[in-house]
């Protein structure tokens, strides 16, 4: 089955005058075949036409450790010294680029030649980003570029922890107007997973034990929705929601828990606007031939199986976001 002509499948119930997605188990073939296997989203490329006022955002309160700074290019580490954020001066604000780990004996030659046949275009880059030797570059159908890399050198100054500082990037989310075609991109090219989904709009994609690494959402224009930071437990989003507040960064939504891969969150806007989410205790899944999520005291199911969600369903606790925060989902 093609790229384009899969139909994600829904079964309904119909009462009456009320029509519900009928909530069902994702059935997660095991094992699964792709082009290449990515085993960890590495760093964004965030474009900005302010470089300075976004490096100012993410090295003093977020506490990203700056590696390299050039004249239109910045790259951030986190305190886990692995790269997280590439500033890029640009035009618009926008997420530009996205990379993933792959194995390290990987051929990228052997792999370059499986996506020509697919379809997909690709090019072999030398030094990318600092603590990169190599990254093998493709599109994904939104326009998103891709590199891939198959290992990594640590980076930043580890010596000492400021802001917020985050464990890691965690998952990224984008809009997209063919969200099928996107999905199954990310599954059948880079061997991505379904963990959830909300009703039939809204996606998460998995490429190790972490709940989602990708998102979704369905939309318009396929920009980037939101960014998401790991942090430490409550206690550390707690903390990140006092630094927010000591600099008059408005939350716009929680704390909460989502139902959705269950974990704490906080979200806020950086200085262009974008979404950014602090999270901690996502869903892990620990054995993908068992098929369900690692058992918690706030599951209502037991096991925790890949399944679809309702949208009233789709919180464990916590207030309605802000409208702020819904005016993203309205640009597209």
């Amino acid at each position: 089955m093609s790229l384009i002509d899969r139909k994600f499948e829904m079964e309904t119930l119909v009462n009456g005058t009320n029509s519900n997605i009928k909530q069902r188990r994702l059935e997660n073939p095991y094992p699964w075949t792709c082009i290449v296997q990515a085993r960890r989203i590495g760093h964004s490329v965030l474009e900005t036409p302010d470089l300075g006022r976004q490096l100012d955002y993410y090295t003093d309160l977020l506490g990203f450790s700056l590696v390299d700074r050039q004249r239109k290019d910045a790259f951030l580490a986190s305190r886990s010294g692995q790269l997280a954020i590439h500033i890029r001066q640009g035009d618009a604000a926008h997420c530009s680029a996205l990379s993933f780990e792959v194995a390290p004996d990987t051929d990228f030659t052997a792999v370059a030649r499986d996506l020509k046949n697919a379809g997909v275009d690709s090019d072999l880059a030398s030094d990318p980003a600092p603590g990169i030797s190599g990254s093998l570059t493709l599109l994904d159908p939104k326009g998103t570029r891709i590199e891939l890399f198959k290992s990594w050198d640590a980076v930043g100054d580890l010596s000492r922890v400021t802001g917020v500082a985050p464990l890691k990037m965690g998952h990224i989310a984008f809009s997209v107007p063919e969200i099928h075609k996107v999905v199954d991109f990310y599954k059948q090219v880079l061997g991505f997973r379904e963990s959830d989904w909300i009703e039939d709009y809204f996606a998460f994609l998995r490429c190790n034990k972490d709940h989602h690494t990708v998102n979704f959402l369905k939309g318009r224009t396929g920009r980037m929705h939101h960014i998401a930071f790991e942090l430490l437990d409550a206690s550390h989003i707690m903390r990140a929601a006092d630094l927010l507040g000591q600099n008059r960064i408005k939350v716009i939504w929680g704390p909460g828990r989502h139902s959705v891969g269950h974990n704490l969150f906080l979200y806020h806007r950086d200085p262009d606007d974008h979404i950014i989410e602090f999270y901690a205790e996502l869903d892990q899944m620990a054995d993908e031939a068992l098929g369900y999520f690692e058992a918690r005291p706030w599951h209502f199911e037991k096991p925790q199986w890949p399944r679809v969600w309702l949208q009233e369903e789709s919180m464990t606790w916590g207030l309605p976001p802000l409208p702020d925060f819904r005016r993203q989902r309205e640009q597209g």
